[in-house]
């Protein structure tokens, strides 16, 4: 009896171990364009812009302060004319003025900030900056949707396209290919960009957003280069101090 009982649990506990991997393998597969992320300071510039004007309407970027801009070339007076249009500020946080309360009664769920966004979409399928690239240049006009809108890479999203005067209204078409079903874009109302300066419109502000989730990420890299070059000489010199020290002893 004891013996079916721990057959029967290394059943279960093979089956919790694979599972996750099943369900990932049944799962679509997310074809995910990549991101040309850029660390030019007028690309971040540029994100930065576009960031406060379309996006911090409903979302904010809470663990960033304004001054932090600092850092991708701007001066405080150029943050304060260009950035700030609420009396906030210099030190103060990336926050919207609306309240979560008051966002979850006017939306039914309260935006998410976006501070860290580039790093939580990351998956097997690509980078976080690879999802919010295609994510962005994949919206299309769906009247079934309360937004009069719907996405490709996230399906019945609830976000309308806050970008669409830029990039123009796309339509999906229902196409099918060896059984299966799939939505192909057709631009059907330019918008303001052509479709070149939108990628780069939506390339530089993915760029921002990568940056925002870690505006130390250089400094990090650099300081780890130096550590570990300094790990290295540490090694050579205790390496030759070992030879030096045992030589005579053989």
């Amino acid at each position: 009896m004891t013996i079916n009982v721990i057959k029967t649990l290394k059943r279960l506990a093979a089956a919790a171990l694979f599972a996750p991997t099943l369900a990932l393998a049944a799962g679509a597969v997310l074809h995910l364009d990549k991101a040309p992320v850029s660390k030019d300071p007028a690309a971040l510039q540029a994100g930065a812009k576009t960031f406060v004007n379309y996006c911090m309407n409903c979302h904010s970027a809470s663990f960033v302060r304004y001054n932090t801009l600092t850092q991708i070339g701007l001066t405080e007076q150029e943050i304060r004319d260009n950035l700030m249009f609420t009396g906030e500020r210099i030190g103060d946080l990336m926050k919207v003025s609306a309240s979560p309360k008051e966002q979850k009664a006017w939306f039914g769920a309260t935006p998410p900030d976006l501070t860290l966004v580039a790093r939580q979409r990351a998956s097997e399928f690509g980078s976080g900056a690879d999802w919010l690239y295609t994510y962005l240049r994949q919206f299309y006009r769906d009247p079934n949707r309360p937004t009069g809108w719907n996405n490709k890479v996230f399906e019945n999203v609830g976000m309308p396209h806050a970008l669409w005067e830029l990039q123009g209204e796309q339509i999906g078409k229902v196409t099918e290919h060896d059984g299966v079903k799939s939505i192909e874009l057709e631009l059907a109302k330019p918008g303001k960009l052509s479709a070149q300066e939108y990628d780069k419109t939506v390339a530089d502000l993915v760029s921002f957003l990568v940056w925002m989730g870690e505006p130390v990420a250089e400094k990090r890299k650099t300081i780890g280069v130096v550590v570990l070059i300094f790990l290295a000489g540490l090694f050579a010199l205790s390496f030759a101090l070992k030879k030096n020290y045992w030589k005579d002893i053989h």
